[in-house]
């Protein structure tokens, strides 16, 4: 059930999430399929909606950061800067994990990530819930994030108890995470927030995955799928490899910054040459590919520098993670 985002609604869905229920809610990132942190049985209806395996963690969601020492212990001092230079906002930061959080969160680990969201809407319902949220993205595992409320619907609306509708997210892409529990910090998930942002408050450039680093949300080699087989091209072989997979298999869908070729406009979709509008309408196009019927998505391969590292890093998964029939070319899915 889809419903606005009116105070009345928020507090209702705050109701449910009390009750055991699952809530999805916008935030800046992505809509978030949300369950009380602190119950066990409602945690486990997440991982049941969506797919998802029982040792990956989840992101506990806060209203504000004076609720971080309920979920994690052994705060560096570090962690307190991060957070008020970017909460509210898409960071995730990967703590120790205070006792009592229960394994059904960490995937089994003694770590925890947290963050305070940048939305209105979900700091309303969490400041009315009154508690820490667990919340992955709201749709089936290893598939395309929602940035949408329609999204969830039609995804895993029925086995959700509530859909908030926030409007389309302004980000796009999944949250930055950043692990703190080692000597020094890594980034585990890059995000909007880059490496340079986090060094302004760190004193020096994160590390990335290294030795015994937490699991962390979107690792997987293949992740944030579409259903119909994803390739990644270069700008000059863009053209010639949606030419041959036209003439092999039909209909092709094309994202691009450049504009279709004279003659190749059907299902071209010219997208922003910025990194942030790039990402805040990635994963909808995505899916408008997907619900057009085209049996291949080509996606002109974004440029290998430290401001579209998170678009890439989501596009690479992607296409590893749809190298599968599309659903058009099969009767399962």
């Amino acid at each position: 059930m889809i419903v606005d985002s009116s105070t009345e609604n928020i507090v209702l869905a705050a109701a449910v999430l009390r009750g055991g229920g699952l809530v999805a809610f916008p935030t800046e990132t992505v809509y978030g399929l949300g369950a009380d942190a602190s119950n066990r049985k409602a945690v486990a209806r997440i991982f049941a909606a969506k797919g998802r395996p029982c040792d990956h963690p989840l992101i506990v969601h806060l209203a504000e950061t004076g609720a971080l020492e309920r979920w994690a212990r052994d705060i560096p001092p570090v962690a307190w800067r991060l957070a008020e230079r970017f909460w509210p906002g898409p960071l995730t930061l990967i703590l120790k994990r205070a006792p009592g959080v229960a394994d059904e969160v960490t995937g089994g680990q003694d770590t925890i990530g947290v963050r305070v969201p940048g939305h209105p809407v979900a700091l309303a319902l969490l400041r009315a819930f009154g508690g820490g949220v667990a919340a992955p993205s709201a749709n089936r595992f290893g598939r395309l994030s929602p940035t949408a409320a329609l999204h969830v619907r039609d995804e895993i609306g029925g086995a959700v108890d509530c859909i908030l509708d926030g409007g389309e997210c302004v980000v796009g892409i999944e949250s930055t995470i950043l692990d703190l529990t080692a000597e020094r910090p890594r980034l585990l998930r890059p995000g909007v927030i880059h490496g340079e942002d986090l060094a302004a408050v760190l004193g020096a450039f994160p590390v990335g995955r290294l030795g015994d680093a937490p699991r962390v949300p979107g690792e997987m080699p293949s992740h944030y799928a579409p259903g119909a087989p994803l390739r990644l091209a270069g700008r000059d072989e863009l053209e010639r490899t949606v030419r041959a997979l036209r003439a092999t298999h039909g209909a092709v869908a094309v994202l691009a910054m450049i504009s279709a070729p004279e003659g190749q406009t059907a299902g071209w979709r010219q997208m922003p040459g910025e990194p942030e509008l790039y990402a805040r309408e990635l994963y909808a196009r995505l899916r408008e590919a997907d619900a057009s019927g085209s049996r291949f998505i080509v996606v002109e391969r974004p440029p290998a520098v430290a401001s579209w590292e998170a678009v890439c890093d989501r596009l690479e998964r992607a296409a590893r993670g749809s190298c599968r029939p599309s659903p058009h070319q099969t009767h399962s899915r």
